[in-house]
């Protein structure tokens, strides 16, 4: 029960309680008194009418009456906070520990420590940076104000994966503010510059890379102003697995330089290859031969085949291969040559229309967007017996052929396209897999061409598309991974340890509101990698440092203050109803109140007057007798 919400009740029954005393008790003695000594009607009018008024003048006097126009605003200083002006009458100030000092300011450890010392606040008017995320629980329920500062000039957003396998290109996506006429470069772990960009009107930006070795690596971003003068350098911390490519089996009707090449870069970017090639006469090339069937296709995540091999399979091996696909294999057909009515009826069955053309025409692909330093940069060094000096020139990307197939069909999505935006890589879902066409027939002339990074790029897009989907790590961090900060790690088995920089372990505990989840709360004490071990397997992470990133970190509490604001409005109605029921808490400490003396005064007058009335013979009978003898 909340006794002190119910002080004022208690108080006004009470004075009214003595009002109807005081006037039944003057209407009694009225009427029980001699008529020289009872009131005329205007005194007794008085009297009974002075009783309520000076019950609501003592009312006034005990606790003043609230100013409801700043009741209950707390007024919150963060990071970055302006020194405090006037204090505004009723507004409660307080500091947060990353608040700058003032002396108007009462300094708090946390939010939840200045609520609980003015119990009574109604709204908070969050001035800085923004609420850190110690304070955002405490502030959930309370009508929020929040006016936002402007950002710093720099990163302000970053969003690159933390984990991809190895030879894969990923993307960098962000934002940036303040950078007129500059330009966005990603750097690889050598710090060679691999794709540099101009940010969009709105400060967004997109850039790309491929992981090349296995590891725990670090790519940075590169701010450089309108001058090349370089504003900011981020670090992206990103995992790359050598466990995440896929188990392939290449089935060929022919050996060829396409298929070489393919080979060459498979085995290069750590693939586990397994090839068979037929030459004729039942004779084959490559690895040992395996059985088509589902038992064996279901060890394989994609099957990569021309259209002589896929002629050549059985109905049963066929019929394998389908039920495979269905389960979650990926297959890709090579079209080189023609077509059989035979296999073009089979692929219509797959929801593929090739049209009727079939002869090979030239096409080139789009040039990349980026400048000879960053093709270099990708490119790499070359190899032990092919080695490519950091000087050499960019070579042109050369023409290339395929077949003049129309890759339509219901259903059916693009993969690649050449630069007049013609389709020569499709694909089409098939149960849980997918099944692509790839109607380039010399792909391995990029190679040859010295543009071994167009021909990666290809190759590498098409098997991560559609090979078997592998099943994702369970972890899922919750909140922004930086030193001191909380954060949540989720879908943890009950043995899980988190290890830091200097390898010291910590048991984590499941919080068992969140037990379906399988979530703990994190605090990192250090920056850097940090690895949770779930029995066998090690994840590894990355946390940012305090200062790490200032954009970034200002951008963090803006968006996180901002979200809080927006889920309190949707609760507005409930807030402002409780913050009527709370004012009408005529004790609550946290209200702010006027002055007492003025009604205090104001009753003591009315009670003198009230006083002298009662002892005077002022309006009695007896009075106007006395007057006339």
């Amino acid at each position: 029960m909340n006794w002190a919400a119910n002080v004022p009740i208690v108080i006004a029954g009470v004075l009214g309680l003595a009002v109807l005393i005081a006037m039944a008790s003057l209407i009694h003695r009225q009427r029980r008194s001699d008529r020289p000594a009872r009131s005329r009607g205007w005194r007794l009018a008085l009297l009974l009418a002075a009783q309520p008024i000076l019950a609501v003048l003592l009312y006034l006097s005990l606790p003043p009456p609230p100013l409801r126009t700043q009741a209950g605003t707390m007024v919150v200083a963060t990071a970055g906070a302006a020194q405090s002006g006037a204090a505004i009458v009723g507004e409660v100030q307080i500091g947060l520990p990353e608040a700058p000092l003032s002396a108007e300011r009462e300094r708090v450890p946390d939010l939840a420590t200045a609520l609980r010392r003015h119990p009574g606040t109604q709204r908070l008017r969050v001035i800085g940076a923004g609420l850190e995320a110690r304070d955002r629980d405490a502030a959930r329920g309370l009508a929020i104000e929040f006016q936002p500062p402007a950002l710093p000039r720099g990163v302000v957003g970053v969003w690159a994966p933390s984990r991809v396998g190895v030879g894969a290109t990923f993307a960098v996506h962000g934002r940036v503010q303040g950078l007129q006429d500059g330009t966005v470069e990603l750097l690889d772990p050598g710090r060679q510059r691999v794709d540099r960009i101009a940010p969009d009107r709105d400060g967004g930006f997109a850039l790309s890379a491929v992981a090349r070795g296995p590891g725990l690596t670090g790519f940075t971003l590169r701010l450089r102003d309108a001058r090349q003068r370089v504003i900011e350098k981020i670090e992206l911390p990103i995992s790359v697995l050598p466990d995440a490519q896929p188990k392939v089996l290449v089935l060929a009707g022919a050996p060829g330089p396409e298929l070489k090449y393919l080979r060459r870069w498979a085995l290069d970017a750590g693939l586990k290859l397994q090839t068979q090639i037929s030459v004729g006469a039942g004779m084959q090339l490559g690895d040992a031969p395996v059985a088509l069937n589902a038992a064996t296709l279901a060890g394989f995540d994609l099957v990569v085949l021309d259209e002589r091999a896929w002629d050549a399979l059985g109905a049963p091996q066929r019929e394998a291969l389908m039920a495979a696909m269905r389960t979650g294999l990926g297959v890709i057909l090579r079209i080189a040559g023609p077509l059989s009515p035979r296999m073009r009826a089979q692929l219509r069955e797959l929801g593929f229309e090739l049209g009727v053309g079939a002869d090979s025409i030239a096409m080139r692909l789009s040039a990349p967007a980026i400048d000879e330093d960053a093709i270099r940069a990708r490119l790499g060094p070359g190899s032990e017996h092919a080695p490519r000096s950091r000087d050499q020139p960019v070579a042109a990307v050369p023409a290339l052929t395929r077949r003049n197939l129309s890759l339509a069909g219901p259903k059916v999505q693009t993969l690649l396209r050449d630069a007049d935006g013609n389709a020569f890589a499709v694909w089409r879902a098939n149960g849980q897999g997918r099944i692509g066409l790839w109607s380039l027939g010399d792909s391995f002339v990029l190679a040859l061409a010295g543009r071994d990074d167009l021909h990666a790029q290809l190759w590498s897009q098409a098997f991560a598309t559609l090979a078997r989907a592998k099943p994702r790590d369970t972890l899922r961090i919750e909140g922004v991974a930086r030193q001191g900060e909380r954060m949540a790690l989720c879908g943890l088995a009950d043995d899980a340890q988190v290890s830091d920089p200097q390898n010291k372990s910590l048991s984590l505990l499941i919080d068992p509101v969140r037990g379906a989840e399988r979530c703990a709360a994190f605090w990192p004490d250090a920056a850097g990698w940090h690895g949770l071990k779930q029995g066998e397997r090690t994840t590894a992470f990355f946390v940012l440092g305090r200062d790490d990133a200032p954009g970034l970190r200002a951008n963090e509490l803006r968006e996180a203050t901002l979200a809080l604001v927006s889920s309190q409005s949707n609760t507005a109605p409930a807030a402002d109803a409780s913050s009527r029921d709370r004012a009408k808490s005529m004790f609550a400490s946290d209200v702010p109140r006027g002055t007492a003396w003025p009604w205090f005064l104001a009753w003591l007058i009315c009670a003198a007057g009230l006083w002298w009335l009662e002892r005077s013979r002022l309006g009695r009978y007896g009075a106007a007798a006395a007057e006339q003898t």
